[in-house]
């Protein structure tokens, strides 16, 4: 027997002959509406293939020792830069004070003339000209029974007010408007003080915190410990000369942890139910008050979030990636603005949730607001705190692709095999 006829027997796929097919106008129709059907279906699965889905995860966050960024840009159209202080603090018994770099304030005309940026060369109250550059050589400012700071520009002395205001913040010392001291009245400090009073301020930029519990607080007057309190200079900001006085109104047009996501990946996460307002619930908030002693408080819960785009480094786990490994294990090394970016194009960033408290600091019933059972505490100090705490749960979310090839094979094979079973339809 021929090696052909051996396998004959075992063809599952019995035909006719020609002869016996019947070809009808009803069957080509059918095979015409079928054909459309299947390269409809067929062009379905290439749109699939094409679009880029946001899979999310929920894990357990592991990292240890890490740090944030946090980046704000806040508005105060009712007291001056000079008056404001930011400061970082945390349960590791971290504190940063009177934070600058990393931060800029600028300053903004009067309410009453639009509240607009001030050109650059009117920002800083002590300028290079009041440096004390011009004094004689063997000249040495006297410190007014502080000792003189670290950063003095002649050890030992106090050249400028504002030396002589860091030596009062190293003993704790209330320093009001420099009146009797030899080097403010010669810089005219308090004039200065009272021709920005009418003034407001921005401050925007970024600063890095461990992740851990701690708060940042933007509030009056320069900072410092007294005993176990942290506490502000409040004399300049309350002895206001100006009418109604300095108020913390204020308007949040962003504060997010961690770094932006990218422009373009809005379309994509939105299909994730993911935007910018998720991601940074207090972006264009804003907060009125006419009461100069008022604090708000808002209660921050951060997670940790993960962005992993089409080919990511797949080697590393979401738990466990450190992005900055390209730097060494010292985040500190990391230029500010780039922490939690990979050159792989994942990012490391973080969403939060708020709760917002505010209360004078006179105390008293939240009658204005319409909760007269409402008791406030009194005392405490003007200005705006952040309080952050990070959960150990993290998301992750990274961008994948269908794949195609199966099921499109399945619809042209299955199209191919139904007709050719259909009587009166040709194959």
């Amino acid at each position: 027997m021929p090696a052909k006829s051996r396998f004959t027997r075992l063809d599952a796929f019995t035909k006719t002959v020609e002869d016996a097919r019947i070809r009808t106008t009803s069957g080509g129709v059918v095979t015409i509406a079928s054909l459309l059907i299947v390269l409809y279906l067929v062009w379905g699965e290439w749109a699939d293939y094409r679009r880029v889905v946001v899979n999310p995860e929920l894990i357990v966050d592991k990292g240890r020792g890490e740090k944030m960024e946090i980046h704000l840009n806040v508005t105060f159209p009712r007291i001056p830069c000079e008056l404001l202080t930011l400061d970082i603090m945390d349960v590791s018994g971290e504190q940063q004070t009177g934070v600058k770099h990393g931060i800029n304030k600028i300053q903004l005309s009067p309410r009453s003339q639009g509240s607009l940026p001030i050109s650059q060369s009117s920002l800083a109250l002590h300028s290079e000209a009041d440096a004390a550059t011009h004094l004689d050589p063997s000249y040495c400012g006297n410190c007014y029974g502080a000792p003189a700071p670290e950063t003095a520009s002649k050890p030992g002395c106090c050249q400028t007010c504002e030396e002589v205001r860091e030596a009062y913040a190293g003993v704790s010392w209330a320093f009001g408007r420099g009146e009797n001291v030899e080097q403010c009245e010669r810089e005219h400090y308090s004039e200065k003080l009272d021709q920005e009073r009418e003034q407001g301020c921005r401050i925007e930029g970024g600063f890095r915190v461990n992740k851990v519990i701690g708060n940042f607080h933007i509030a009056p007057g320069r900072s410092f410990s007294n005993g176990q309190m942290h506490v502000h200079d409040l004399n300049n900001y309350l002895d206001s000369p100006i009418e109604g006085g300095h108020t913390f109104t204020h308007e949040i047009h962003q504060l997010r942890f961690g770094p932006q996501l990218p422009d373009g990946l809005s379309g994509t996460i939105g299909n994730a139910g993911w935007t910018s307002h998720h991601l940074n619930p207090l972006d264009d908030t804003r907060q009125d008050t006419d009461d100069p002693a008022f604090n708000y408080m808002y209660f921050v819960k951060v997670v940790s979030t993960s962005y992993l785009p089409l080919g990511w480094d797949t080697k590393q786990s979401p738990g466990n990636r450190k992005r900055d490994a390209y730097l060494g294990a010292d985040s500190e090394l990391i230029p500010l603005g780039l922490h939690g970016r990979s050159e792989d194009g994942s990012v490391e960033t973080h969403q939060y949730s708020v709760t917002s408290h505010k209360r004078s600091l006179s105390g008293g019933s939240d009658s204005a607001e319409g909760h007269k059972e409402r008791l406030h505490a009194r005392g405490g100090i003007p200005g705006v705190f952040v309080s952050y705490v990070s959960s150990s749960p993290s998301t992750s979310s990274s961008e994948l692709v269908f794949f195609m090839y199966l099921r499109s094979h399945s619809y042209v094979t299955g199209y191919f095999t139904h007709e050719s079973h259909q009587p009166g339809v040709s194959s």
